[in-house]
């Protein structure tokens, strides 16, 4: 296995029964900045995406569409999934998908082995199943319907009836492993994370493990058990071993030995099958368990779990298409404490948009680069003596460094930008403090103004190193215009205030436009930037609350339509003032 230097990183596959809505983006822009972090710390790094395209939910919306099971995945595969990488900017290494070959020949495999060492036997079973879910449920899972489903026990998540099943399956003994879960959960303590997730499944652990059904036999969606041709794989065991078989567990024993094993990037409500199910999997095969669960918390909208089949799904687009990309990154990694729920709101989106982005970091670039340009033609100056406003500048961007990297090793992305927005507003207060453009006015402060910008600039090609893995395309554009060497990602961020410049600026457009309103109010108003910044909320403070109006959707081709709650403002670009 894995020596423990490389970061294979992972996030869920996701259902092909409908078009990702921005829970689904959420979780891929969190790892796709871990990712991106790791890469450009020097990690070797690995970043695993995917689909999961069997078992009886597909079956059923392929069947309702007029179409097969695999016509309907390659269908949403190839018009929403992978498009919505593009949209949100992952730099994933590697798209997986249950019907690839590799992944359904190896989790054959995988399964032969298990059966040839025991670990596998024949039963009945009756019970509840969700196929929203695709998991049979507990007593405890369920709750009262209300509306159409009152006097109906509902799944506690989708708050739709469940069915009474009763089947002859194929076993997995997954109650030998109750202890070695326990010892495993004691000895690393952050193999769940966070800890109320941590508490919430060693509990359920504790209680004692039943031996889980891994085949099905009503329907023939899914990959054949190999000793069995009447059975499909259990949906959840299959869609699980996408993370060994697309690190070449069966096939390519050295690249499973370099990324092996894994830290997986999960919602909170499936974090049980990875953190008690998956690794009862791998020791029954004798493999390594991952290296860390981490179950994040959910985006509501209404005070609910953004969800598809609840018409609260909001399209990423829907936010990219006004705001950018860089924005919807930024906005989701700060405005929610990684781990714990968040809600969504437009106007808490615009309002930190406009605070925090086009305001407290854009403007400052903008306006040092332009000064530079103004006082020094371009050339960045050399700096005079050092007075102690300078030199804290300085500490303050080593201390960030450090900082942030310690906080995304923990995964807590959101305090990783609280510490790199330090240094935003340490240079805001710097440019103000010092007033360049007073000191361009006396020829006998002339070195004390080549100092100050001189500083500033140091600081600004700092921020785009450490911002990268967050809004890489702001990033660049700063780099380009700071004169940056060489590719950005290629800077080692771990010591990122060594940056080298070529020695000239060059103009910068508006990294972040400004937001008008039109058609009479529908958005944030548009404002002209002001000398000195703002005060802006501290990325990492909880979210607004969300409309309580949701996004309408429509059931077939998934959240498109607006209403007032999900209407967005149009962009205005408009100059910063170079002071």
């Amino acid at each position: 296995m894995s020596d423990g230097s490389s970061f294979y990183i992972t996030t869920p596959i996701f259902y092909v029964n409908d078009v990702p809505h921005i829970g689904h983006a959420y979780t891929e822009v969190a790892a796709d900045v871990l990712a991106r972090w790791h890469r450009q710390a020097g990690d070797p790094t690995w970043f695993l995406t995917g689909t999961d395209e069997h078992g009886q939910k597909i079956l059923r919306t392929a069947t309702a569409n007029g179409v097969s099971p695999k016509e309907w995945a390659d269908r949403l595969v190839e018009t929403a999934w992978q498009p919505l990488l593009k949209t949100i900017n992952i730099s994933n290494d590697d798209f997986i998908r249950t019907t690839d070959e590799r992944h359904e020949v190896n989790v054959q495999l995988f399964l032969q082995r298990l059966f040839d060492a025991g670990y596998i036997y024949t039963g009945e079973y009756e019970g509840f199943y969700c196929v929203g879910c695709e998991e049979y449920k507990q007593p405890s899972d369920l709750v009262d319907g209300t509306g159409q489903y009152e006097g109906q026990q509902v799944c506690a998540i989708h708050s739709k009836p469940v069915e009474l099943l009763q089947e002859r399956n194929y076993f997995f003994r997954m109650s030998d492993f109750t202890q070695p879960l326990l010892d495993l959960y004691e000895a690393n303590p952050t193999f769940i994370q966070p800890e109320s997730v941590r508490n919430e499944i060693v509990s359920f652990v504790k209680q004692g493990l039943t031996d889980l059904s891994i085949s099905r036999q009503t329907f023939d969606w899914g990959i054949k058990v190999p000793w069995d041709d009447t059975h499909v794989v259990y949906v959840w065991f299959d869609a699980l071993l996408n993370y060994i078989t697309a690190a070449g567990y069966g096939y390519d024993d050295e690249k499973f030995e370099k990324l092996w094993p894994a830290t997986h990037i999960v919602g909170k409500d499936i974090a049980r099958f990875h953190a008690v199910i998956w690794p009862a999997m791998l020791m029954a095969a004798g493999l390594d368990v991952p290296k860390q669960v981490f179950g994040h918390g959910w985006l509501l909208v209404g005070g609910e779990k953004m969800s598809k089949s609840k018409l609260t799904g909001i399209a990423p687009n829907q936010i990219t298409d006004t705001f950018g990309s860089d924005a919807f990154r930024y906005y989701f990694m700060s405005a929610i404490n990684f781990g714990q729920d968040g809600s969504f709101s437009w106007e808490d989106l615009s309002a930190r948009y406009q605070a925090e982005l086009a305001n407290g970091f854009g403007n400052l670039a903008s306006r040092v680069i332009a000064m530079v340009n103004r006082y020094f033609d371009g050339e960045i100056p050399d700096p005079g003596i050092s007075e102690g406003a300078d030199e804290r500048v300085r500490t303050v961007e080593r201390r960030v460094v450090d900082d942030a990297d310690e906080a995304i090793s923990r995964l807590a992305i959101h305090e990783a930008l609280s510490s790199i927005w330090e240094l935003v507003d340490e240079l805001n207060g710097y440019i103000t403090a010092q007033e360049p453009w007073a000191l361009a006015k006396k020829p006998e402060l002339q070195d004390r103004l080549k100092t100050v910008l001189f500083t500033a600039i140091r600081g600004l090609g700092t921020l785009a190193v450490l911002l990268s893995p967050v809004v890489p395309d702001a990033a660049a554009k700063l780099w380009t215009a700071l004169g940056g060497v060489g590719d950005i990602t290629d800077v080692a961020l771990r010591t990122a205030y060594h940056w080298e410049t070529d020695g000239k600026v060059w103009p910068l457009e508006p990294l972040f436009p400004r937001i008008e309103t039109i058609e009479g109010g529908d958005g944030p108003g548009s404002q002209s930037a002001p000398d000195a910044p703002a005060p802006a909320p501290a990325p990492g403070t909880p979210a607004a609350s969300a409309p309580s109006t949701p996004a309408a959707a429509d059931s077939n081709r998934g959240p498109e339509s607006r209403d007032a709650a999900t209407k967005a403002p149009a962009v205005h670009a408009v100059a910063p003032d170079a002071s």
